[in-house]
């Protein structure tokens, strides 16, 4: 007997979904199961695909580091391959390549503590005064004032300044524009030759200020204003000083 017999149509249950990998293996262990069949197993491909698809769900990456931790992360990596490689070159290991770090070091503190910042060589000596003149207590109060602040570089300039100024407002030496600091030393100290070797130390330390690129401190403030205040009460050589013009006298 068909259905047509009975006077009904056969029912219509539509097209069956298309059969993946990942629908097969889902009916696959829907089916009961009496222990003996084989294991259940799905291929390679597609059993990676169904891993990746469930490892990139955020449920797995909450507590993952941040993109500048695991930068970090690597950078300490690559230092501690680093140390670790110098440590098995250097004879003691680890200990031994930290000995030789601290005696570096060392090294390198105790040139700069007795040889300074480098200066720079070859930097040209300008000139000693600006386009502006201005009297020898005008830099001695523009140098008071660059200490009071702690301005140390200026203050040294202008004391520095205030010193050559003076000896030319005594006659001791020529106004002359565009005269350095070492050449005002050479003249003042034909003038005052018990005080040539300040005058030249003075010289020096503006130089390196200016065009050095070298730090001033208290310590060399106060040696230029202890020079200034002495030159200021020193008497010159006269015989020096009559000669160190021929047309002085003229």
């Amino acid at each position: 007997m068909t259905p047509a017999d009975l006077g009904t149509a056969p029912a219509d249950f539509g097209t069956p979904p298309p059969l993946t990998p990942h629908t097969a293996f889902s009916a696959a262990r829907a089916l009961p199961r009496t222990g003996d069949e084989p294991p259940l197993t799905i291929p390679r491909g597609p059993a990676r695909e169904a891993a990746e698809r469930e490892l990139s769900k955020p449920t797995y990456h909450e507590n993952d580091p941040s993109l500048l931790q695991r930068a970090l992360n690597r950078f300490w990596e690559w230092v501690d391959d680093v140390f670790g490689a110098a440590s098995g070159a250097a004879p003691g290991g680890a200990l031994g390549l930290l000995v030789i770090v601290v005696a570096v070091a060392a090294v390198i503190a105790a040139l700069w503590w007795r040889l300074g910042t480098p200066r720079r060589a070859g930097a040209p000596s300008a000139a000693l005064f600006d386009d502006r003149p201005r009297s020898a207590a005008e830099h001695r109060a523009a140098a008071e004032a660059h200490a009071a602040q702690g301005h140390w570089n200026q203050a040294v300039q202008e004391r520095m300044r205030a010193i050559v100024r003076s000896l030319e407002e005594r006659a001791l030496l020529d106004p002359r524009p565009g005269r350095t600091a070492d050449e005002a030393a050479a003249e003042a100290g034909r003038a005052l030759p018990a005080h040539a070797d300040g005058l030249r130390s003075a010289a020096r330390e503006f130089d390196d200020v200016t065009y050095g690129g070298r730090s001033a401190d208290p310590a060399a403030y106060h040696r230029l204003s202890d020079l200034d205040r002495t030159l200021d009460r020193a008497k010159p050589l006269l015989s020096t000083a009559a000669t160190r013009s021929p047309g002085a006298a003229g």
